[in-house]
């Protein structure tokens, strides 16, 4: 019938009523949900509509599941990588759809990154140099597919470093995105050199908690970047 709707199953209708109360905070972190039971009845639907309710928040990361009996469904403490990987196939799905380009997201590695270097030179402890440390690699002896998960890996350590979480969760994204095998394939010479130089800097300025100096030196990488 012409300007009819169609009515969602009723399973979603229900894990769309729970989102609602996980997103709004009235579910908290760790709390448990009401029993299937208790669900079946409040909603009027079937045990398997509960349940199918239940799996699809579960595969939205939103609840955990846990049987026995203290078990039951909880929802689920903040995962900054669940949630991150969501992201970014949001963002790969955008960009094979050639609804964002390559300019696109630099521009926004170069409103994250630059401050974020600064912050990560002010705030990093001993273990963010380690783990910044520990994502160098060589230029000489590496293979390239080790060479871009690494320098995925030192910019996701150098958001961490910020002590802020929310820089590690919006910018992991962009660095898999950004970071795929055409960059294998099109790198000219002596790119990765100059990449592990320009990383090096950096993490000799965020050691030497030069804020300063840390955010001219991200300008400078990713303009060395932008300009392939």
């Amino acid at each position: 019938m012409t300007g009819s709707t169609v009515r969602p199953p009723a399973y979603q209708v229900l894990a769309d009523e729970l989102r609602d109360e996980i997103t709004s905070g009235r579910l908290q972190p760790g709390e448990r949900l009401p029993p299937e039971p208790e669900l079946c009845v409040r909603s009027g639907v079937s045990r398997s509509t509960v349940r199918e309710a239940l799996r699809l928040l579960a595969s939205q990361h939103l609840i955990v599941t846990t049987r026995g009996v203290t078990g039951g469904s909880f929802v689920a403490h903040p995962d900054a990588a669940q949630i991150s990987e969501s992201l970014s196939t949001g963002l790969t799905l955008l960009s094979n759809a050639a609804e964002i380009g390559l300019a696109d997201l630099l521009e926004l590695r170069r409103a994250l990154e630059v401050p974020a270097a600064g912050l990560a030179a002010a705030r990093r402890t001993d273990q963010h140099l380690c783990e910044i440390r520990s994502a160098l690699f060589d230029p000489d002896l590496d293979e390239p597919p080790v060479m871009v998960r690494a320098h995925a890996e030192f910019h996701a350590a150098v958001a961490k470093a910020t002590a802020n979480p929310l820089f590690e969760l919006v910018t992991r994204p962009l660095y898999q995105v950004t970071f795929g095998s055409e960059l294998i394939e099109t790198a000219p010479a002596n790119y990765w050199q100059r990449i592990d130089a320009d990383h090096r800097e950096l993490l000799g300025l965020i050691e030497a908690r030069d804020m300063e100096g840390a955010t001219g030196a991200a300008r400078r990488h990713l303009d060395f970047v932008a300009s392939l």
